[in-house]
């Protein structure tokens, strides 16, 4: 079990005296003792399931006090410099949902995020809230597959956003214990509680299982016919097929976080790193040193630039080569997960905020001078009420409209294929398990040919099909 001690003090108010607050996390334990400088101070102590909970809620008692309370870092004995602490980082703009974020996706249409209130929002590039919708439970991750966006959340499901109202496209045990998963050309990973990982086909239906040696699997990234796999142990790419290892590596550091690019993976570490590993062999290629542990990482598509987010809300770049250009606090929280997109970086933190951050080289520079941006503080949004997954389907009239599939029985379980012409008709179809039944028609936008062939994946609003 790793041991953190955080230690932060207070000036003190209108001249009154100065105060401390100090967290000591050992293992899944977090005790605090606080009180005037120069006193023993009270102490409380909690425990918690798992060492990633205690991690979780001693950085969410930190940045409490850093960020609303202006408490800042120090060495007991010695007062922290005036106005202490890193310079801000240039954001553009935040949303703050109220609840603690983790997944988001970012590309050309906007932004993503899920909390864990179950709500999922979109936003514009510039911050503007365009939709927004309530899940059943907390949402860890939003993942796009292709065109495809889904979220996956407590209760064991992954959720499908592409029409009106989400449909269950995978569905989990309810214990299952969802830390993070991923989705490549209908195939989902997902990486869960105690060091396990499972793979689903693009039908619902599980491929396998493997119990690895490890704790705590949080990293999980699909490719292909490979998924690459990390946990207190180190990282594993896997057969996505049937789970056979093609390579393991140990890491210095349980893994937290994963992000990937065509042929490498970027690994985040609790003991303070970053690491680049090429895809083919596992050979760490690049090592990114931080100052503590890291919550997440991203990288730009070309690897120019790599980026991390550590548990004491600072954000750090470094260039390819693993040299750090910068170092800048977040002002709203540590990282638990980022993005890099077109010149900006998107991060969900502990504090419940998605934040769009310039790391382009003026801004940056700026920044490190003590000139930053006036952030836009984004209105929260009204949510719409919890969706209803199992809502009735709209009556479509005419076949004209689309593309016209059917649901039939094989064996045991309905499966899905196309009725339209012109498509092969061996093929199924990806499609919602919670709305088939058999010798009923549907209607949908369109369906397309899975990457890899074999099968179809149905897209766009979904219609039942009048009989007749």
């Amino acid at each position: 079990m790793s041991r953190q001690t955080e230690y932060l003090e207070h000036p003190g108010k209108d001249g009154g005296p100065a105060k401390f607050y100090e967290v000591v996390r050992d293992g899944a334990r977090v005790t605090i003792r606080y009180g005037k400088v120069g006193k023993a101070g009270r102490v409380t102590t909690a425990e918690y399931p798992n060492e990633a909970d205690a991690i979780t809620a001693a950085s969410r008692k930190i940045d409490d006090k850093l960020l609303y309370e202006k408490y800042a870092r120090a060495v007991k004995g010695v007062r922290p410099p005036a106005g202490g602490g890193l310079p801000q980082a240039p954001v553009l703009w935040r949303y703050g949902g109220g609840s603690r974020m983790f997944g988001l996706f970012v590309d050309e249409r906007g932004c993503r995020v899920g909390n864990q209130w179950g709500d999922v929002l979109e936003l514009g590039h510039d911050g503007t809230v365009t939709g927004g919708v309530r899940l059943p439970a907390g949402v860890k991750c939003v993942v796009a597959d292709g065109p495809w966006i889904y979220a996956g959340c407590d209760d064991g499901k992954v959720y499908d956003l592409g029409g009106k109202v989400p449909r269950v496209a995978y569905e989990l045990a309810e214990d299952v214990g969802v830390y993070w998963l991923d989705i490549d050309d209908g195939t989902l990973g997902a990486s869960l509680k105690n060091g396990r990982v499972t793979v689903v086909d693009h039908e619902g239906e599980p491929r396998w299982s493997h119990e690895s040696e490890g704790r705590e699997a949080w990293m999980v990234r699909c490719d292909g016919d490979s998924l690459y796999y990390g946990d207190s142990r180190g990282v594993s790419r896997l057969d996505a097929r049937d789970g056979a290892s093609f390579w393991h590596v140990r890491l210095q550091g349980e893994v937290l976080f994963g992000w990937q690019e065509r042929d490498t993976l970027y690994v985040s570490t609790k003991k303070n790193r970053v690491y680049r590993l090429a895809k083919d062999t596992g050979e760490p290629e690049t090592v990114f040193p931080c100052d503590a542990p890291v919550f997440s990482c991203a990288a730009a598509p070309d690897g120019r630039l790599v980026f991390a987010g550590d548990n004491r809300s600072s954000l750090y770049c470094f260039d390819a080569s693993g040299a750090r250009l910068w170092k800048l606090a977040t002002g709203c929280g540590s990282a638990y997960s980022m993005q890099y997109f077109d010149g900006r970086l998107y991060i969900a933190t502990t504090m419940g905020t998605l934040a769009c951050v310039d790391v382009g080289g003026e801004a940056v520079g700026a920044a490190q001078d003590g000139a930053v941006p006036q952030a836009v503080d984004v209105k929260a949004a009204q949510v719409p009420a919890r969706a209803d997954s199992g809502v009735a389907l709209e009556i479509a009239t005419s076949a004209d409209e689309g593309v016209v599939l059917e649901c039939f029985a094989d064996g045991s379980r309905p499966h899905v294929r196309v009725a339209s012409p012109g498509y092969e008709p061996s093929w199924h179809v990806q499609f919602p398990q919670e709305i088939r039944e058999v010798g009923a028609r549907y209607l949908v936008e369109g369906v397309r040919p899975a990457i890899r062939g074999g099968f179809y994946r149905a897209y766009g609003e979904i219609r039942r099909l009048r009989d007749g």
